[in-house]
């Protein structure tokens, strides 16, 4: 992770501004490769689906969600709304950021959904355990989708960054969409920050330092940002 990010994170972001961070910072999707044995399921159950659904959530997808903790026995460990900040949390589905279970358990899920995941170990917290949670301990979780948003390096990302449809982001397209994501959250502009922040970028993204960031350059998977 670049350690600009990593400041910028504690100084600037929050919310949704870490999606915008993320795009340079963090793994991208990994790919599922053949031959592996196959993984033990989760357990699903459709607690509230909403009656309209515009969208459903996919691998890239950046969720925010409440949820809650159970142990077998029934013993509440954690609750979003209860315990820390009490505050939803927002996570990018399918890049490790959560266990296994919720990148899992929570594909195709509308805004207002509300799922129950009966996750085994191997899909949770495994032979280690975590805090409150034994070792090889089957977990329930509770969880609400509250919304659903374009990952990072998503398509319609790229298409909302790339103002003049040539799909190339130059340097002032990514400076107005970082303008904005600040905006949208409540933090006031900063120029310097800005452009701090699309020297970073293009500095990890412009591969053939052409001076602009190619369709092909904002979605390949690179093993490290």
């Amino acid at each position: 992770m670049c350690v600009s990010c990593c400041s910028l994170r504690k100084v600037a972001c929050g919310g949704m501004l870490l999606a915008v961070l993320s795009w340079f910072c963090s793994t991208l999707l990994l790919s599922v490769s053949g031959g592996k044995l196959p993984e033990a399921e989760v357990q699903i159950e459709v607690l509230h689906r909403p009656f309209l659904c515009h969208r459903k959530s996919k691998y890239g997808d950046i969720l925010l969600v409440h949820h809650e903790g159970y142990l077998e026995n029934g013993t509440m460990f954690h609750s979003s709304r209860i315990h820390g900040d009490k505050q939803a949390v927002w996570f990018t589905l399918g890049i490790k950021e959560v266990i296994k279970g919720w990148d899992k358990g929570l594909q195709d899920m509308c805004s207002g959904e509300k799922r129950k995941l009966v996750i085994p170990p191997a899909l949770a917290y495994g032979k280690d355990g975590k805090g409150k949670i034994p070792p090889e301990s089957t977990v329930t979780f509770v969880i609400e989708v509250l919304e659903i948003r374009n990952g990072p390096r998503s398509h319609e990302s790229f298409q909302e960054m790339d103002l003049n449809d040539d799909w190339r982001l130059s340097k002032q397209e990514v400076k107005e969409y970082l303008k904005k994501e600040f905006e949208r959250h409540g933090y006031p502009p900063n120029d310097t920050l800005h452009e701090n922040m699309v020297e970073d970028i293009f500095a990890k993204e412009d591969e053939n330092k052409d001076g602009f960031i190619s369709s092909r350059e904002f979605t390949y998977k690179h093993d490290e940002l």
